[in-house]
């Protein structure tokens, strides 16, 4: 998908978004989708919201670093009809080791490991250090 042009990314975009009202992990099928992003050094200013890309300039500005990638799978979500009802929140996190941008989606966690989702009991001994609750844009 990411090395198409913008109307084609788009395109792929919505059918993919479609295809998580019936997928059996949607979660982890839109963390694989993102996996396959070409990642960039930092594209957007993770601790102000004002600055963060809508959804559609994300697919047309194909830039993803660490944080636009878990903005993109946020907004993926929160664009399918099976998530219109959950809650989305943005957290900034850190461990000794390192930062963690952090998805939740209800319960579960994405962005602790970036190859899949957790529950929300496996980060609870992450400093959280920002936290951004997602306006529903459904």
């Amino acid at each position: 998908m990411f090395n198409k042009k913008f109307e084609d990314r788009l395109r792929l975009w919505s059918s993919f978004r479609d295809t998580l009202t019936d997928a059996e992990d949607p979660l982890q099928d839109t963390i694989n989708l993102f996996n396959t992003a070409p990642i960039t050094s930092i594209a957007t200013d993770p601790y102000d919201s004002t600055t963060w890309p809508t959804p559609w300039q994300i697919i047309q500005e194909n830039e993803y670093c660490k944080f636009v990638k878990l903005l993109a799978i946020c907004y993926t979500l929160q664009l399918s009809d099976r998530f219109s009802e959950s809650s989305f929140v943005i957290y900034i996190a850190s461990t000794e080791e390192m930062t963690h941008y952090l998805l939740y989606v209800d319960d579960l966690v994405i962005g602790y490991d970036h190859k899949t989702y957790v529950h929300k009991s496996e980060v609870e001994n992450t400093i959280i250090e920002t936290k951004y609750v997602m306006p529903s844009i459904y």
